[in-house]
């Protein structure tokens, strides 16, 4: 309850585990946020949870945002796992690491209502192997 009190620009924040930590390409991830204030701006930031053996020291994404209005936008997302020696960026112990990196800064909403955000992952693998839960959490800004 302390945490909770103390994380006052969260508006959201939740992952969805990757089954069997196998991701196939044609799986959505998919996050619905109700939203009910279009005066704020927002920071979106997009969260990973990976296996120390993932082969890759990046990991794309398409993100879809669909407004409430059935309006959608399609983009793509490089999420930087590893620096270039190789070390993990993430957090963590024992054989995951959590990466936290800002999607979108001063977002803002148009209108009110639920919002879905979906990811699909881009690598050129038709199962990825190696993550196992992907994040979303979107904060006011001060």
């Amino acid at each position: 309850m302390v945490l909770s009190a103390c994380d006052t620009n969260r508006v959201f924040d939740e992952y969805k585990p990757i089954k069997g930590e196998n991701w196939h390409q044609d799986s959505l991830l998919v996050f619905t946020i109700p939203i009910r204030d279009t005066i704020q701006n927002h920071n979106l930031y997009i969260n990973v949870r990976n296996e120390i053996n993932y082969d890759y020291s990046n990991l794309w994404l398409f993100v879809d945002i669909e407004q409430p209005n059935g309006a959608a936008k399609r983009d793509t997302f490089e999420m930087a796992l590893a620096n270039p020696s190789g070390k993990w960026l993430g957090k963590g112990f024992g054989g995951y690491k959590t990466r936290q990196a800002v999607y979108r800064r001063n977002v803002y909403f148009p209108s009110s209502g639920d919002y879905k955000i979906s990811f699909q992952q881009g690598m050129r693998q038709t199962i990825l192997s190696g993550i196992s839960d992907v994040g979303l959490r979107i904060e006011t800004t001060n």
